[in-house]
Formats: C-alpha cells, sequence, structure tokens
C-alpha cells in the first residue's frame, strides 16, 4: 500500500538509568515558540485577513468570521473586559459548548490576560449534572459567566453560585437581568488595550480547564500561554504538512475538553487554519447533521474518538459522492480516546487509495489536560491502530518498568502544567522529586529493541486489580480488548473481578444496534434478559476463551445493563468516561447477580 511521505522520521535517545528506570528524548530541536496565542491572530489578521477563521451554522450556511474580523471582534470584547476591571484573577466561566461567539470570547480574554474556564454544557442542561457545575463556579470564582441562549441555560443560571456574577449571553431572550453578546461587541475607547495585550507574557494563565473526575472531584488545570503556544509548535514540528499547506477542519469535538479547545482550536490559529464548528455528534440523532456538514465542507485534518470513526466509516462506504469530497484534500486521520478497530483502519485505508491514490498520516497521540496535550505522537507511518508513538520534540518520558517491561509513565517539558488551581496539596502529590509529572499511566513498546518503533498504552495503573488468586488483572488493556471483541453490541464496559476468583465484565449495550439487529430485550431489575443476546455474548466470550492463556485475561461471565450510565449520579462523566468505581458502587447488586450462577441474567461460560 502507497502511504504518505511527508512526515517526520523518529529519531529517539535512549538512556537507561542505575535505578532501573529509562528515560526516552526526541533527538530533533524543538522548533521556534511564539509568546503567547495574540501573536498567531495577530499574524495572519495581517498576512491573510480574509481568510476564515471560525464558521458556525447559520440556517441552511455558514456564519464564517474571518481572521480579520475575528481580531476586530476580540479588541473590542477585550477592552470591554478590561473596562470591567477584569484581569488575571477575574475568570470567565464558558457554560455553553462550540460555538463561534465562545471563540470570540476566549481569545480576547487571552488577548488580555483574563483566565476561562469552559465547563461541559452538559452540567448546565442536565439537571442532575447541576452539583459538577456548582463545583466547578465555587473553584474557580469567576467574575463573569457565559451562554449562548439565557432561556435554554435558564434553571442553571438561577443557581446561588451565580448571585453576584455578571451573566453574558448571544441570545438573551426573556432575562432581562442579563448582558448581550452585542453589548461586548461595542468595546470601549477608555481603556489602554494595547497596554494589557503586551502585559501578557507566557507564563500567563490562558484557561482553567477542568479533570475529568473519573477518580475524585475534578481538579482545575492552570493552562498557560507557553503550555499551549509550545504544544503547537510539537505538533507542526511532528506534523510538517501543518507547515506547508494551509488546514482546515470540521470538528465537533468539545473546548471544555483539552483535546477539542486546546489541540484542535489551537492547531488552526497557529498555523492560519480554517475551523468549522460541526454541531452534529457521533450519536444517534446527531450523527446525521454532522454528515450534512461534511457535504457542504470538509477538512484537510481528521479527528475524532473510534466510535465516530466507526459511523462515519460506514456512511462513507455508501456514499461515493461524500467519500470522493471527504478524501480528495486529506493529510491526516487522527484518532484519540481508545484504539480504533482495525477493521474500521483498514476501511479508511481502502477508501483514501480508491480516491487519492495514497494512504494519508492515520495516527494517534497520547497526552492529558495536565500536559496541555500532546506529549507523544506516532508521526511515522503505521499499518496498526493503537500505537501512541514516541516522544514530542522538547519532552523526557521517565518510564518505571515492572518484570514483564510494563512501564509506568512519568514526564516533564514545558506543555507540562505548573499546577492544579487553588490545590497545593494535589499539584505537590503530581509531580515526582525529580519534578517529573505523573500520569498514573502505563505504556509498553512495540519493539523493545527499538524505541523509534513507539509505544503502546497499556492502561491506567490505579485500574489494575488482583483476582482471589493474587493474579493481577490489567483492567484497561482488557477493557479495550473486550469492546472489539464485542463490538457493536457494546458501547462501554467494565471489568470486573477485584477479590473474585473470575474476571466478569458488565456490559453498557449499543440500544440502537439491538434495536437494529432486532433482538427482543425485556428488564429484569436493571439487567437485560434476551435468550437470543445471551446466546451471542457467549458465543463470542467462548471463542475468545479458546485463544486465551491464564487466568488474568480470561473473560468468564457477563452482564448486559438495561440503565445507560448516569451522569448526575456521577456515574459518567461530561467527557463520556465511565467512572468505574461509581459503577461498582451504585450497581452493586448487578455485580452480585454477575458472580450469582443461579441468575438467569448472568452469561457464562
Amino acid at each position: 500500500m502507497k502511504r504518505t511521505t511527508n512526515f517526520l522520521a523518529h529519531s529517539v535517545s535512549r538512556e537507561d538509568r542505575a535505578d532501573g528506570t529509562i528515560l526516552l528524548r526526541s533527538e530533533h530541536p524543538l522548533g521556534p515558540v511564539v509568546e503567547k496565542t495574540g501573536v498567531w491572530l495577530n499574524n495572519w489578521a495581517e498576512k491573510t485577513p480574509e481568510s476564515t477563521f471560525i464558521a458556525e451554522r447559520s440556517g441552511a450556511g455558514w456564519r464564517e468570521e474571518s481572521y480579520a474580523s475575528t481580531l476586530q471582534k476580540v479588541r473590542a470584547i477585550a477592552s470591554s473586559l478590561l473596562a470591567r476591571g477584569m484581569g488575571p484573577d477575574t475568570p470567565i466561566i464558558i457554560m455553553s459548548g462550540n460555538g463561534v461567539d465562545h471563540a470570540l470570547l476566549s481569545l480576547a480574554a487571552q488577548y488580555v490576560g483574563v483566565p476561562t474556564a469552559p465547563v461541559a454544557e452538559q452540567y448546565s442542561l442536565i439537571h442532575g449534572a447541576h452539583g459538577r457545575l456548582q463545583h466547578a463556579i465555587e473553584l474557580v470564582g469567576p467574575t463573569m459567566a457565559y451562554v449562548i441562549d439565557a432561556d435554554q441555560y435558564g434553571e442553571a443560571l438561577e443557581l446561588d453560585a451565580l448571585d453576584g456574577i455578571e451573566v453574558v449571553a448571544s441570545r438573551k431572550g426573556r432575562n432581562t437581568s442579563v448582558t448581550g453578546f452585542d453589548e461586548l461587541l461595542k468595546g470601549d475607547t477608555g481603556v489602554d488595550l494595547d497596554a494589557a495585550y503586551a502585559k501578557v507574557n507566557a507564563e500567563t494563565v490562558a484557561k482553567i480547564l477542568m479533570t475529568s473526575g473519573s477518580t475524585s472531584a475534578p481538579k482545575g488545570v492552570m493552562t498557560t500561554q507557553a503550555m499551549m503556544c509550545v504544544n503547537q509548535t510539537m505538533l507542526a514540528d511532528g506534523l510538517p504538512f501543518l507547515r506547508e499547506r494551509t488546514p482546515s477542519v470540521v470538528d465537533w469535538l468539545p473546548w471544555n475538553h483539552v483535546f477539542g479547545g486546546s489541540h484542535n482550536f489551537n492547531m488552526m490559529l497557529a498555523n492560519g487554519g480554517s475551523f468549522y464548528i460541526d454541531d452534529g455528534k457521533p450519536v444517534k440523532g446527531l450523527f446525521e447533521r454532522t454528515l450534512e456538514n461534511l457535504s457542504m465542507v470538509t477538512g484537510s485534518l481528521s479527528f475524532n474518538v473510534p466510535v465516530g470513526y466507526a459511523m462515519l466509516e460506514k456512511a462513507l462506504q455508501g456514499d461515493a459522492a461524500l467519500r470522493q469530497r471527504f478524501f480528495q484534500d486529506l493529510d491526516l486521520v487522527f484518532y484519540a480516546g481508545a484504539s480504533l478497530p482495525q477493521e474500521v483502519w483498514s476501511g479508511f485505508e481502502n477508501m483514501a487509495l480508491e480516491v487519492k491514490g495514497e494512504i494519508p498520516l492515520m495516527t494517534s497521540s497520547w497526552g492529558l489536560t495536565e500536559t496541555a496535550p500532546a506529549t507523544m505522537m506516532q508521526c511515522e507511518p503505521t499499518d496498526r491502530s493503537g500505537v501512541v508513538g514516541v516522544p514530542m520534540n522538547g519532552v523526557t518520558l521517565k518510564l518505571i518498568p515492572d518484570e514483564d517491561m510494563r512501564c509506568e509513565m512519568r514526564v516533564k517539558g514545558p506543555n507540562v502544567m505548573t499546577g492544579y488551581f487553588e490545590d497545593p496539596d494535589k499539584t505537590k502529590e503530581a509531580f515526582d522529586d525529580e519534578g517529573f509529572f505523573i500520569t498514573g499511566d502505563a505504556m509498553k513498546f512495540v519493539d523493545a529493541t527499538d524505541v523509534n518503533k513507539g509505544m503502546k498504552f497499556d492502561g491506567r495503573i490505579s485500574e489494575d486489580f488482583k483476582l482471589l488468586t493474587g493474579t493481577w488483572v490489567r483492567a484497561a488493556q482488557l477493557r479495550m480488548e473486550m469492546l472489539a471483541c464485542l463490538a457493536p453490541l457494546a458501547s462501554d464496559l467494565i471489568i470486573t473481578g477485584a477479590d473474585k476468583e473470575q474476571i466478569g465484565v458488565m456490559i453498557f449495550p449499543d440500544m440502537g444496534e439491538l434495536e437494529r439487529e432486532g433482538f427482543d430485550l425485556s428488564d429484569d431489575s436493571g439487567a437485560i434478559r434476551c435468550d437470543l443476546l445471551a446466546g451471542e455474548i457467549h458465543r463470542r466470550l467462548a471463542e475468545r476463551a479458546r485463544g486465551t492463556k491464564g487466568s488474568s485475561s480470561l473473560i468468564s461471565r457477563a452482564i448486559v445493563l438495561s440503565e445507560p450510565a448516569s451522569m448526575p449520579e456521577g456515574e459518567m462523566t461530561a467527557k463520556g468516561n465511565l467512572n468505574f468505581r461509581k459503577v461498582l458502587v451504585r450497581r452493586k447488586g448487578l455485580l452480585d447477580r454477575l458472580y450469582d450462577d443461579a441468575d438467569p441474567a448472568s452469561i457464562t461460560i
């Protein structure tokens, strides 16, 4: 197969230390880094003023803002913020999802050193999740809050935690106490905007990003201008086509998360690209909107999570015209969040070859909110999913291997946070005595004899558990294997077995898929009963078991849950990640049933 030749070849140094740890570094030099995001905006507004920077759907078409108009509006909003006396100690909490006004407000705040704290829109729109919103408000202590529509967000705006905070809305609706976004756009000539801009430097906090809260209460990551700017240099170093051809994306990934809001958004801003906001999502009822948007505009880069690519692959296979549009100018297929199923990977490869005669770079990377995020990336073409690559330029990885060469990973570099917002104790716990950030993630070498082959993510250290026999179970890696084994029946799942004799799996089914397949489902006190479905799951588990050696990876039983994971109950984070502990505690009765051979809902092999 012909693969792209436009990539950065890996060149990694390895240092094996006397204490058994391993240090990995890129031998490529880090490219030039700007001081702050405003430099990018000023630069492209001067060089390509009429080029589209940011766009969102409006009626049958798009509302598009050029670099010139973006800069003009950003400066106006920034002056309005200054006129209110706002600065580094007066954050703005952004409660709405992706949108042009969201982007303008964020860039205006960054332009004059006002931190923003984007939070998941679900925290506001789901009544049961208001506790998460209140926690974020109390932690951040904002002076201003932004929503796109005051009526739509009305219930959240009634929270006592917002008392005394100026609320700004793009659509005020019936709420007369709300400031209209158009008021900010009027600007204020009585402030020294350029002086305020000049005071913003690399160490200025640009954002306070909330962690997922999958293991504890969400923490606020202080994301500086330096972290974001250096990360874009790392990415452009590793993806040379970003500097050779103006990039563009049609992207839905949420901006309260570091992947969508820093990685993807800033990639367009840093490289003079165009960001078309996809108001669809890879879920039933909204994915059709994504396809409509792609029929109008396609990007040179594609970012998504595996479930999104699985849905897109199926749609592209059935639509020759959309397939041609999607692949003809595509430089990158980038997945994150989990491994891309190999059949989906192969489908994209074959369609790309059909349309353009070569396969674009298909890749992934590794990073966290605390690392801004990109820290490792597979820069060279590969023929397999699951490889997260090598350290990016300027980063040092510290690996602590066990007897199986499974390595706990720690990281140091200019993209790593200095600490959590208003939480010195958690900050101290986050770093080791050499100043490396303790990620809690595990990695394995693709080839232990050649570090340039990269590494594979091997789960969270904290998710591992012991069976009653004392055997360790690598739950995160096993979970990824089981998602592939049970696709497309399972939308998510939890590996069980701590202090049990056998490993089990609690399955959150893809109800849409089960309905399409015609399964006759019944709810048995929180568990799905269906002989046909149970038979199919049993067949897959038994087939997998025949090729499994040892109890550490043998799945012996399963139960299918009828109730989706609940965000209000804390079972699922706004990023869509399961909080395993919450699920297991809240559904202890179902966990007990899973291990009861007499229970008809328990599927055993």
